[in-house]
């Protein structure tokens, strides 16, 4: 017998394999954190050609009493524009979405507005069921905050090519339906829309026809504008008592977005990668 043959031969062999194995699995992980990095940069492109609306509160508004419910297009750039005010009032809204290909919420949203467009907008505190994103933002505003759209927030005519270039740099993410599980409660999702590491939560909540309470985080002021991490004023972080942000900062010792959490499991998870991660392991 050859030592190739004999039980040194055979654990030479395993170990071989096993290495083999780990390099696979190594570079499975790379590509899969190089293909992140990529999306973030992506969806860094989006958030700039929206001109990075949807990150200030303008006016933190109270909530109503009882939830607005959108039906949405993560990709839609008119849906987008929705979502850039809801952030600007501090608005939370519970997300119903409606991907190309969907079965899930299409039906009820034709039901109730009597065709599948998109955004649609059902506000239960005044029983107001709204198509078109112009619609929908002079309501908000008339509604909750009170005042006329600033010029900020209004339509300009070169905002459609902005809004389609937008959802190209992200390759048109959370546009279509792809095969998923469905959880029995809707989850919740702490985010704002210019946050480019929310965007690909919310691409994959969509795809993936999730229902989920998207609980707006936005910046409360100019001091807290940049990453997490590196905040323009520099210093430890400490929100504006009484805020939202500041509610959040007592319950986690920290403000950074994404945020999900699932009712379903329990589990609560920060960092874009890792909520991925968990969404696919759970609802992929």
């Amino acid at each position: 017998m050859t030592p190739a043959q004999g039980p040194a031969g055979q654990w030479a062999q395993i170990l071989v394999w096993d290495n083999a194995e780990n390099d696979e699995n190594k570079g499975t992980t790379m590509l899969k954190t190089l293909r992140h990095q990529v999306n973030v940069l992506e969806s860094v492109a989006t958030s700039s050609f929206a001109a990075w609306r949807g990150c200030l509160v303008i006016k933190a508004v109270p909530q109503p009493e009882k939830p607005l419910v959108l039906y949405d297009i993560e990709a839609c750039p008119y849906c987008r524009r929705v979502r850039e005010v809801l952030t600007a009032l501090h608005l939370d809204v519970e997300i119903r979405p409606c991907p190309k290909g969907g079965r899930v919420f299409r039906p009820e949203a034709e039901t109730l507005g009597g065709k599948q467009q998109f955004p649609l907008l059902h506000d239960h505190n005044t029983g107001e069921v709204l198509y078109e994103s112009e619609a929908i933002i002079e309501y908000l505003f008339r509604q909750y905050a009170h005042r006329s759209v600033p010029r900020y927030y209004q339509g300009r005519p070169w905002q459609p090519a902005l809004g389609a270039a937008g959802s190209g740099a992200s390759e048109l993410r959370g546009m279509r339906a792809r095969p998923a599980r469905r959880p029995e409660q809707g989850l919740h999702l702490w985010s704002f829309e210019g946050s480019p590491f929310s965007r690909l939560i919310r691409e994959r909540l969509c795809e993936n026809e999730i229902p989920y309470t998207l609980h707006n985080l936005g910046k409360e002021h100019w001091t807290e504008v940049g990453p997490a991490r590196q905040r323009i004023k520099p210093g430890p972080y400490r929100p504006i008592p009484g805020g939202k942000r500041d509610a959040f900062f007592q319950q986690h010792g920290r403000v950074q977005v994404p945020y999900l959490e699932d009712p379903n499991s329990g589990e609560g998870s920060f960092e874009s990668a890792r909520i991925l991660a968990y969404l696919e392991k759970n609802y992929g």
